[in-house]
């Protein structure tokens, strides 16, 4: 058995959903859990996204999968998308949770985390950065490409597979 850390991940749901569209399937939620466990010794993996009462039994399905929720107000825009950016609150928990992880893996293509991803790195406390789509992402990010994995090579493992 390989020894266990304290490793904890941090998700962009967002991004990854929507990159994980793009390239034509879907995400599922829990094989995703228990590969991030398996993987990488995830022992709490904290899925920001932005809150809509009417995707409770969404959200219950993400807990039991062993997800940590943390929520984003959001705001439905004239054109009826709903908004809800998640990144500051992803970056303040990585922070708040900083003294509790022994190594983070950051689930996003988002640039806007390159300061978090620098600074995880500079600390020695970057494990993996995750990216969803290796043909879509911020350039900001490619100076860690000694850590990035591409989701897109996991698709065998972790597409939903319709019942």
């Amino acid at each position: 058995m390989r020894p266990r850390h304290d490793n904890y991940a941090f998700i962009d749901s967002q991004n990854v959903n929507l990159a994980i569209k793009e390239q034509g399937w879907k995400l599922d939620f829990g094989r995703f859990r228990k590969y991030l466990e398996d993987r990488f010794s995830i022992e709490k993996a904290f899925l920001f996204i932005g809150y809509v009462p009417t995707n409770q039994s969404l959200y219950t399905s993400l807990q039991k999968y062993g997800y940590i929720l943390i929520f984003k107000p959001t705001l439905q825009l004239p054109d009826g998308r709903v908004k809800g950016n998640i990144d500051a609150e992803l970056v303040l928990h990585a922070m708040i949770e900083f003294p509790n992880y022994h190594k983070a893996v950051l689930v996003t293509g988002d640039g806007d985390f390159h300061c978090l991803v620098d600074y995880l790195k500079r600390k020695d406390k970057l494990l993996r950065l995750l990216i969803p789509n290796r043909s879509k992402y911020s350039s900001l990010l490619k100076e860690f490409m000694p850590f990035i994995n591409f989701m897109n090579d996991l698709r065998g493992k972790l597409e939903l597979r319709e019942r």
